[in-house]
């Protein structure tokens, strides 16, 4: 039985602000939060987070006895740092990224950077950047070099490596695995990748032994050798298998590679392939989900397991009866109604830290002594909000009109039965591969304390349900994936959850696009319909943006969006006379996923049809409004827009 020791945190001042008591409020959700996130070092003495601040991520490093900041980074003004590992017992390797937007995919610079626990010695290591010093970093620069490295593998056995990729600023290079001293940045090259765009998986003796790649065609070739200097094998290739296969580790001994196969049908299996006798033995395949995220073992720290998302997270093993199996019943037995994984674990696997989820808690972790089967409370995400007060996603599943199998969430709000209520859709961005979680979700949170359900579906050409449910997406924009929007509202319909006459579908990014389609294409069903950071104009796609700029990019648009030619048809910009709804956009000037210009011609096409419509640009944002004044107006003329249309004239709270 796990036992809790309640432990007074010190506060620190970037990691542990209070807010005073108040009713959930704007604020509430609008603040960012405390970090992203938190590692153990090798021997358990320090504690490793990232913290986010409004134009930067830094790097906060405390003493694990009394939570007291003894070192850190910072890279400067709009630069963040990214990932970050445990090299050694007192230093760190991260990488830094950039992240203009709230919605954006931070983009790795491919800088790796090194620091001690005590703050010393932070320079660069590899990579394009810092040959001039940002105001405000504490970073020492070095010589410029075109290229982007990218941590392989710590080498915690290695006193002084790591193990990192390397690669030129060409369109689909080739990738290099490269060993790199973390004190003086000199590398040794180890192996150079058969096919473009290389990822390098290494064995337990840091031997670099397999690389998934694809060229400008976007088909997956993995290869595989059997040491260093070895030649490469191909051991799968998408063009004749139609499989996907995704290398995930080797085994303890390096007798077994274990990968992710992605089948023409079905969900995404693990299986383990025998280096020797080329045999491939399934270890885990769910009816419908893939595997959301792999568990690694505490001892060994090859793959064990795998998380899956089955409405509620859950979790399955190779071994139902090893040792981490036990351990993480004992741990989901410890937080009944949540989900709990390891993030990081000591050297010796004595101490681990394990980071609590749900769809009503943002995120707990927890100091786990694996000997005394103590579970200390470190941090929370957000300390100012409770979860008892928030609201429950419910998991859901219905059919659509083609009878494909569908399902999502929908968000009630606290204290509500569900009965004829407001309801707001929110289609979720990407759109392929992105898909709905059983966890917090601030929109869903936020309008559900405005008194609205909350409906979030996976449409067709989300993931976690296998290749050939993404796939069926491909080329549907304005088709079967926004039919299955619709369908999923007058479900919510039928089952007596919203009310018909207050229907109104929100989205951001590919879900602003799906918003003014959903109003154009369906005018009778929605109210009103909010657009923010949307693409609205798909032609313009393969003109303007950044995914276009690579031939790649090129092959993806028109692969699943479809060619410049047809895709006016499906266009909301060009179907505003369709729309009858107010309509309320929000966009940023720095955007380059979905450039602002897509917004402006979408409010002059509305205005020139007659159609109601509200913005709200900033030329200063990105994908997504990053300042928290920006983020606090946009909700508040978000919920004020709503609230006139399928509201009950609620005023929105904030804080002082």
């Amino acid at each position: 039985m796990i036992r809790f020791v309640k432990t007074a945190v010190v506060a620190v001042a970037l990691l542990f602000v209070c807010m005073p008591a108040t009713a959930v409020d704007l604020d509430a959700f609008v603040r960012t939060d405390a970090f992203h996130q938190i590692k153990i070092s090798p021997t358990g003495e320090y504690l490793a987070a990232t913290v986010p601040l409004e134009d930067r991520t830094v790097l906060v490093i405390l003493q694990r006895s009394d939570h007291k900041p003894v070192g850190g980074a910072n890279l400067g003004r709009n630069r963040h740092v990214a990932g970050f590992w445990w090299a050694t017992d007192d230093r760190l390797v991260f990488s830094g990224s950039e992240k203009i937007g709230a919605h954006d995919a931070p983009r790795l610079t491919g800088d790796l950077y090194a620091v001690s626990a005590d703050g010393k010695g932070a320079e660069i290591l590899v990579g394009q950047s810092l040959q001039v010093k940002e105001t405000g970093s504490n970073i020492k620069p070095r010589k410029m070099e075109h290229v982007a490295a990218f941590l392989v593998d710590p080498l915690l056995d290695n006193p002084r490596e790591v193990l990192i990729s390397v690669q030129k600023f060409t369109e689909d290079p080739f990738t290099t695995a490269e060993r790199l001293d973390i004190y003086s940045g000199r590398r040794v090259r180890v192996a150079l990748a058969p096919v473009p765009r290389g990822t390098f998986v290494a064995d337990k003796a840091g031997q670099v032994r397999a690389v998934i790649g694809a060229g400008i065609d976007n088909v997956s070739k993995l290869y595989l050798r059997s040491g260093s200097g070895d030649e490469w094998k191909l051991l799968n290739d998408e063009a004749t298998s139609q499989r996907i296969e995704f290398p995930l580790g080797f085994s303890d001994d390096g007798s077994k590679l274990f990968l992710q196969a992605e089948h023409p049908t079905g969900p995404d299996r693990i299986v383990s392939y025998d280096v020797a006798t080329a045999e491939r033995k399934t270890l885990l395949v769910d009816d419908v989900h893939d595997p959301e995220e792999i568990i690694y073992s505490i001892a060994t720290h090859e793959p064990v397991g795998a998380l899956y998302l089955d409405g509620k997270p859950r979790t399955e093993f190779f071994d139902a009866q090893s040792a981490d199996a036990r351990q993480y019943r004992g741990l989901e037995a410890a937080f009944p109604g949540e989900s709990p994984i390891i993030t990081s674990k000591t050297r010796d696997g004595r101490y681990t830290l394990v980071r609590v989820v749900s769809d009503r808690n943002p995120g707990d972790y927890f100091l786990f002594d694996t000997v005394k089967k103590d579970a200390a409370r470190i941090i929370s995400r957000r300390e100012w909000l409770d979860p008892a007060a928030m609201a429950e996603s419910r998991p859901i599943t219905l059919a659509s009109r083609d009878g494909l199998r569908l399902t999502g969430y929908v968000t009630l709000p606290p204290g509500s039965e569900g009965n004829a209520l407001p309801m707001v859709v929110l289609p979720h961005g990407g759109p392929f591969g992105i898909h709905e979680e059983w966890q917090f979700h601030d929109g869903s949170q936020l309008l559900a304390a405005a008194g609205y359900a909350v409906l979030r579906i996976n449409f067709r050409g989300s993931g976690n349900h296998g290749r050939a449910f993404e796939q069926a997406g491909a080329r549907e924009w304005g088709g079967k994936m926004q039919d299955d929007l619709t369908d999923a509202t007058r479900w919510a319909v039928q089952q007596g959850i919203a009310d018909p006459a207050r229907i109104c579908i929100y989205g951001a990014s590919y879900g602003g696009y799906a918003a003014l389609m959903g109003a154009a294409k369906e005018p009778d069903l929605y109210r009103c319909a909010v657009g923010y950071i949307g693409v609205y104009d798909l032609p313009m796609m393969h003109a303007r943006g950044d995914m276009q700029r690579r031939g790649s990019g090129e092959t993806y648009l028109r692969e699943w969006i479809g060619d410049p030619e047809s895709l006016a048809a499906v266009s909301p910009s060009r179907l505003a006379d369709r729309i009858k709804v107010p309509v309320f956009l929000a966009a940023g000037g720095e955007d380059e996923r979905a450039p602002i210009e897509h917004s402006r011609l979408m409010e002059r096409a509305l205005k020139q049809a007659g159609v109601p419509v509200e913005t709200l640009y900033y030329k200063s944002e990105g994908h997504g409004f990053y300042v928290q004044a920006h983020r606090r107006e946009f909700y508040e003329r978000l919920l004020a827009f709503l609230d006139r249309h399928i509201g009950e004239g609620r005023d929105v709270a904030t804080a002082e």
